[in-house]
């Protein structure tokens, strides 16, 4: 006759739990989600100036592109001059710390790029860059 073991309390086999494990990555999945940044382009391709001093800029928040023939461009969409200030009035409330950086062609005219600039500030935005390039040493 065989006998048969009675299972004690510390012999049973103990599993491991993942839901706690599961919860954190999903947290930590929605946390590195909310506080990405993305890039984001203007929706033209420019050939920018080159300075010697160009920097990186720090909460950019809106690319404005102006092309060689003077069409402005923000968020992939072309935009007139007088909705300039509409567009990053909007694009700046969802933004309120991001700054503006304005990537001008080389053959954009002055006139043009600082009546950007101004509608850009009429829109409350103090944070004004124009994009360049770093010449090659």
């Amino acid at each position: 006759m065989r006998r048969r073991r009675q299972p004690e309390d510390g012999d049973q086999e103990s599993g491991i739990d993942l839901t706690p494990m599961l919860d954190i990555v999903f947290i930590m999945l929605i946390f590195f989600i909310v506080t990405t940044s993305f890039v984001k382009e203007s929706g033209i391709d420019v050939r920018r100036p080159t300075a010697r001093t160009a920097a990186p800029m720090e909460h950019t928040g809106i690319m404005v592109g102006i092309g060689a023939d003077g069409t402005i461009w923000i968020d992939k969409h072309p935009v007139e001059l007088q909705a300039v200030r509409t567009q990053v009035e909007r694009l700046h409330a969802e933004n309120p710390q991001g700054g503006v950086v304005i990537s001008a062609d080389v053959q954009t005219t002055t006139g043009r790029l600082v009546r950007v600039m101004d509608m850009v500030r009429q829109a409350g935005v103090s944070d004004v860059a124009v994009a360049a390039t770093v010449p090659d040493r």
